[in-house]
C-alpha cells in the first residue's frame, strides 16, 4: 500500500504525541542523568548529605548514578571516569581532598560534561573545569566557633589551651574551619592552640586522638575543637574515661549539628555546634536542571547557616532534619 506524504504526516504527529504519554518510550523526552561520586559515609553528616541527593533526584525525576568513594580519592577519580564513558548530562562530586584533579576535570570539558562541586572544593587554576561549587562557607564556620569561643572565655585570666581535631588532610573544611578559627584567635595571645591532629572526620579516630591529646596534655586542656560533631562525640568519651567531665572541665566546639549533636548538648556533654548543612540535594536538582536548560548560573552557591549552643538545643531538636 503507497502512502501519500500528507498520511505520513499525520501518521507522524500522532506517533509523537503517543510518546509524549508514554514516557518510557524511546521518542518520550530522555530523563536527565546525573553521576555523582560521593566521598563516602564517614559521619552522620554524610549519611544525611547522600540520603537528600538520592530522595531529591527521585523527586525531580532525575536519574542518578550514585558511588561511594570510601574517603579514597583513587575511587572518585575512578567513577567519574566511568560516568563520562556512560556520556551521562552532569556530573556531581564532594572532593575528598582539595587538589589532584585537573585530569579528570579535563576530561569531562573535552566530553562537553559539565561538572558541578557540592559541600567541597577543589584547588585549580582553571575554574572553567566546573560550573559551579554549592555548599558551606567553611572559612565562616571556623570564624564562628573563634567567635563563640573568644565571648565564652572572655573573662578566664591567663593562657587558654586548645587542641583541635582536624578533619581528613588535604580536604577543604579542614583547611577552612582551621583558617577560619586561626584568625579569630590570633588577635589575643592568651588562646593557644598545644595540639592538633587529624582525626579523619570519624568517630573512633576523634576518641584515639582525644585519648593520646589527654595523655599527654591532660588537665592542661582548657578548650576541644573538633571541625565536626562526630571526632567530637568520639572525643567525649575519651574525657569521660580519663575521668574528666565534657562541656564542664573541658569546654567543646564542634561544627556540623547533627541529630547527634544535639543530643550530646542536651546531655550536658557539648557546648557549642556550628550548622553545615547536608541538604543539598533540592539545590543541585534545580542547578541540575538549569544547566541542562541551558540557564546561567552563579558560580558559588553558599548555604545559609547558624550555630547552636547547649542552652537552645532542647528547643531546637525537635526541628531538626539531620
Amino acid at each position: 500500500m503507497k502512502l501519500n506524504r500528507r498520511t505520513l504526516t499525520t501518521l507522524a504527529l500522532a506517533a509523537a504525541s503517543l510518546a509524549s504519554l508514554l514516557p518510557g518510550t524511546a521518542l518520550a523526552q530522555k530523563k536527565i542523568v546525573l553521576g555523582f561520586a560521593q566521598v563516602g559515609a564517614e559521619s552522620e553528616w554524610r549519611t544525611a548529605n547522600t540520603e537528600s541527593i538520592k530522595s531529591a533526584a527521585k523527586e525531580s525525576g532525575i536519574e542518578l548514578k550514585f558511588s561511594d568513594g570510601q574517603q579514597k580519592q583513587e575511587n572518585q577519580i575512578k567513577a567519574i571516569r566511568s560516568y563520562i564513558a556512560q556520556k551521562v548530562d552532569v556530573i556531581a562530586f564532594s572532593p575528598v581532598v582539595e587538589s589532584g584533579w585537573e585530569t579528570v576535570l579535563r576530561e569531562a570539558k573535552a566530553a562537553k560534561i559539565p561538572v558541578v562541586l557540592t559541600d567541597r572544593s577543589v584547588n585549580t587554576k582553571d575554574d572553567s573545569l566546573y560550573v559551579t561549587f554549592m555548599g558551606s562557607d567553611f572559612v565562616e564556620e571556623g570564624r564562628k566557633a573563634g567567635r563563640w569561643m573568644v565571648e565564652k572565655m572572655k573573662d578566664q585570666k591567663g593562657e587558654v589551651n586548645i587542641v583541635e581535631l582536624q578533619g581528613t588532610v588535604g580536604s577543604a573544611p579542614a583547611i577552612d574551619r582551621k583558617k577560619g578559627f586561626e584568625e579569630i584567635i590570633k588577635a589575643d595571645p592568651k588562646f593557644k592552640i598545644i595540639r592538633s591532629q587529624t582525626g579523619d572526620f570519624t568517630r573512633a579516630k576523634g576518641k584515639e586522638v582525644m585519648e593520646a591529646f589527654l595523655k599527654a596534655e591532660g588537665k592542661k586542656i582548657n578548650v576541644l575543637y573538633a571541625h565536626n560533631d562526630d571526632m567530637a562525640i568520639g572525643a567525649i568519651q575519651a574525657i569521660e574515661e580519663a575521668g574528666l567531665k565534657p562541656a564542664k572541665d573541658i569546654t567543646i566546639i564542634s561544627i556540623d549539628a547533627v541529630k547527634g549533636a544535639f543530643e550530646a548538648m542536651m546531655a550536658g556533654k557539648l557546648n557549642v555546634s556550628v550548622e553545615c548543612s547536608p541538604l543539598l540535594g533540592p539545590q543541585l536538582m534545580t542547578a541540575v536542571k538549569d544547566i541542562k536548560a541551558g540557564k546561567t548560573i552563579p558560580k558559588r552557591i553558599v548555604t545559609e547557616e547558624g550555630i547552636f549552643p547547649m542552652e537552645v538545643a532542647k528547643t531546637e531538636f525537635p526541628k531538626r532534619k539531620y
